[in-house]
């Protein structure tokens, strides 16, 4: 445990934190690469280009020194973090080189503002955070491989189906090599997909979600290969999939992981809002619930462009048809000509807060949704102002975690 005085000095550190912590993590993470360059293998260089895991980790520095007396506080984003570490095969022995890297930029970046007590309080206050880590880690590593089905590391998947679902998103069923039973998984949950791609220098490793129902003898993950776009370079392993795996193929998975996960003892209607492929682990939600509790109410709401780039359109039509318990919505902010004619959306334009009181019945209910930042965003401040209880909001980001409340919500577009 920390002194006081430790806690003290960290606390005092929280407003420069405030103001450095992102020039900081940035400096963190060249020291790291430039000194360990073999942790380039876990990391996604994409997300290192664009910022978001300097800003996540900078979030997470922060959360930490201002509730560093009740660490108890950010347990919940520990356990999170906690479940991406154990997808990607962090260790223990990793943890030291993370804080020295991070001392040695905290001293780089403020200068003679980070004075031998500072920077001892830190050392101090990092150790006991790394012990939670490593501690919750162990916890995790043990029951993946332990559980029946379960492994440890990465394992070798067959790519036995690959089905395209619409022009932007294709889904993989994954059979494994060995024969062997498969760990089951929660709906929400995901697996880290290990790749090794000729004349790249590093691995790869990406997280996908499980669109499926878990019981299944495989696990699907549905892709969405991004392409080149307004300052923002292709999807390099989301192209490569698309292009260049395919049936019969291998590909290397973590064994599930993840802690946005669905409740499914609560007996209130469920909401689950997708926008994009965000949809991935909302249709695995669905596909549980009508299954495991075939009486509960949901109401499933997708946001897509149109018709043309809308996944598993048919497979939640059909599951909507069989249960009547089931609403489906659509919302189509560019839709086709085909669309009009089909009449194959509800809504035209965005999820608002209007239409939303028209179509959901009551605030007390459970709601879940995912989905790019900005359309997560839009979904945050429209159910605070419809009056959701902030317990019933649940969210998963694709990629590191960021806040919902750090820029205008006044942005609808996907």
């Amino acid at each position: 445990m920390l002194n006081d005085k430790t806690i003290q000095i960290i606390k005092s550190t929280v407003p420069v934190l405030e103001i450095h912590g992102t020039a900081i993590t940035k400096r963190f993470y060249e020291l790291l690469f430039s000194n360990y360059p073999e942790l380039l293998n876990l990391f996604n260089h994409a997300n290192q280009r664009q910022g978001k895991q300097q800003t996540a980790l900078a979030n997470a520095v922060y959360a930490a020194a201002l509730h560093i007396d009740k660490l108890e506080m950010i347990l919940p984003a520990v356990k999170q973090i906690a479940q991406k570490h154990r997808s990607l095969g962090v260790k223990p022995e990793q943890y030291p080189i993370v804080g020295q890297m991070l001392l040695k930029a905290i001293k780089e970046v403020l200068g003679d503002a980070a004075t031998d007590e500072i920077l001892g309080a830190w050392a101090d206050a990092y150790g006991v955070i790394a012990g939670v880590f490593i501690e919750v880690e162990a916890g995790m590593y043990q029951a993946a491989e332990q559980q029946e089905g379960g492994w440890a590391d990465y394992r070798a998947f067959r790519v036995e189906r690959k089905i395209v679902e619409s022009e932007v998103i294709t889904s993989f069923y994954l059979v494994p090599q060995d024969g062997g039973a498969i760990a089951t998984f929660e709906p929400g949950q995901y697996v880290s997909v290990k790749l090794d791609i000729p004349g790249e220098a590093n691995t790869h490793i990406r997280q996908y979600s499980l669109s499926d129902a878990p019981g299944k003898p495989y696990y699907r993950i549905s892709v969405k290969r991004e392409d080149t776009l307004q300052n923002r370079p292709a999807g390099k392993i989301s192209v490569y999939l698309h292009e260049q795996i395919g049936e019969g193929d291998v590909l290397h998975l973590s064994a599930p992981a993840g802690a946005f996960t669905l409740d499914q003892q609560d007996e209130r209607p469920l909401v689950l809002l997708s926008g994009g492929v965000g949809l991935t682990p909302m249709v695995s939600m669905l596909k549980t619930i009508v299954t495991a509790n075939p009486k509960r109410r949901v109401i499933f709401i997708h946001a897509a462009q149109n018709g043309d780039v809308h996944a598993m359109k048919q497979q939640v039509d059909a599951l909507a048809s069989l249960h009547p318990q089931v609403s489906n919505y659509v919302v189509y902010d560019k839709p086709t000509m085909n669309d009009r004619s089909l009449q194959a959306f509800d809504k035209e334009g965005y999820i608002d807060l209007p239409w939303l009181k028209k179509v959901i019945p009551t605030t007390n209910a459970a709601f879940y949704f995912c989905g790019p930042v900005p359309f997560m965003r839009m979904m945050n401040s429209t159910l605070k102002e419809f009056g959701v209880d902030a317990a019933d909001i649940h969210y998963e980001f694709f990629g590191p975690a960021g806040s919902l409340e750090a820029e205008t919500e006044a942005q609808p577009q996907r």
